[in-house]
């Protein structure tokens, strides 16, 4: 590929990424159309049900799309959904070629897309900058790929681990500027989940953080949905999560859950899903999967202790962010920031890679990619 044809790849991945936050289910998509080295339109895919990039750039560029080059992160859609298929857009606007990061894995197309355009005489390129864009649109491929979202871990703990003090104190470890961070890492997530544990202490109401990243439309961004955890129902109905803004509020229980509880919470407001257990205990990964067929390709996971081990002792998690305070709590028997059953061996531990440290006011905020060991080995 030509540096100016790299250029315009990379610019229609820098298009696709400021949809990030508002596509969800959809993959972030980013168009860009190029006639005699000159941009004649592009776009990007704002929000499920909004028009694709391809068809953006296109009714931009008008007449100039005919004898153009469309780059674009990824393969071009060839069925009916919300909006008509890219595919009949771009042959019908006459672009004699077509280059693009990857194939889509979404069922509906898998290369459905560029053969038709092949069959319909646009030449077809694929395979460049393909790390980049599978980078970027890491949740919708985790979905696809694997039936459940993407799973961020996210905790705040003190500096030796702890995350409440001997009289169960915990408001607040770490800053105001650590908090602040973690209400935006919401707003990068479909879901915020949290086990019923921390709606019986803290109370939370699991509110996303400040306005959208530069380019997004802030006017339509979808607030993440709430998500508890509670094998028995003991989430109450006056829980400030049930009334905080946005979407409906889920409460994932166990088949057999108490009817009065479950009457209760749905007149306040919440869906009640029930998914398989193990021993009493809600399966993460069932948790996950029925997330997942519900359309979501994200979840952050912030907690408490036996929820964050429980993700990890079913090798549930692809990102995980830890904010550290600057202080010490002590204590032999207090809770640590990750329960479960833990690794029995060293082999066993999942690792970070790609780490990163950075200050956040006076905290400390570690993030990397969590790679769990082959099973039975390290």
């Amino acid at each position: 590929m030509s540096r100016d044809g790299e250029r315009f790849l990379r610019l229609a991945l820098k298009l696709a990424a400021r949809g990030e936050g508002e596509t969800s289910p959809n993959p972030m998509v980013g168009a860009v159309l190029v006639r005699d080295g000159r941009v004649v339109g592009s776009g990007y895919h704002t929000r499920a049900g909004a028009p694709h990039a391809e068809a953006v750039a296109l009714e931009q560029a008008g007449s100039r799309a005919h004898g153009a080059v469309l780059y674009v992160n990824l393969e071009p859609c060839c069925h009916f959904g919300r909006t008509p298929p890219c595919v009949d857009a771009i042959v019908a606007a006459r672009v004699r070629e077509v280059v693009a990061c990857m194939r889509d894995p979404d069922r509906r197309v898998r290369g459905k897309g560029f053969r038709a355009l092949g069959a319909a005489g646009v030449r077809v390129r694929v395979g460049l900058l393909e790390r980049d864009a599978r980078r970027l649109n890491e949740r919708f491929l985790r979905r696809v790929a694997a039936g459940r979202p993407f799973v961020t871990l996210k905790a705040g703990m003190s500096l030796d681990g702890r995350i409440a003090t001997r009289s169960g104190e915990s408001k607040w470890i770490t800053s105001q500027h650590a908090r602040a961070a973690g209400r935006e890492l919401r707003c990068a997530h479909d879901a915020v989940m949290v086990g019923v544990n921390t709606v019986l202490r803290d109370d939370p109401r699991l509110t996303a953080g400040p306005a959208p990243r530069e380019g997004a439309v802030a006017m339509l961004r979808p607030l993440p949905a709430r998500v508890v955890l509670d094998g028995r129902l003991r989430t109450p109905p006056g829980a400030r999560l049930l009334r905080a803004a946005g979407g409906q509020p889920i409460i994932v229980t166990l088949p057999g859950a108490p009817v009065q509880r479950r009457r209760r919470l749905e007149k306040a407001g919440a869906l009640v899903l029930e998914v398989a257990g193990r021993n009493g205990r809600i399966s993460v990964g069932a948790a996950l999967r029925e997330l997942g067929r519900r359309g979501l390709s994200s979840v952050l996971i912030e907690g408490g202790s036996e929820l964050l081990g429980s993700a990890l002792d079913e090798r549930l998690g692809d990102r995980l962010v830890v904010f550290v305070a600057a202080r010490l709590i002590g204590g032999r028997r207090l809770l640590p920031v990750f329960g479960g059953r833990g690794a029995a061996e060293l082999r066993q531990a999942p690792r970070l890679r790609e780490v990163t440290v950075r200050t956040v006011g006076p905290d400390l905020r570690v993030e990397g990619r969590l790679e769990f060991p082959r099973r039975g080995g390290g």
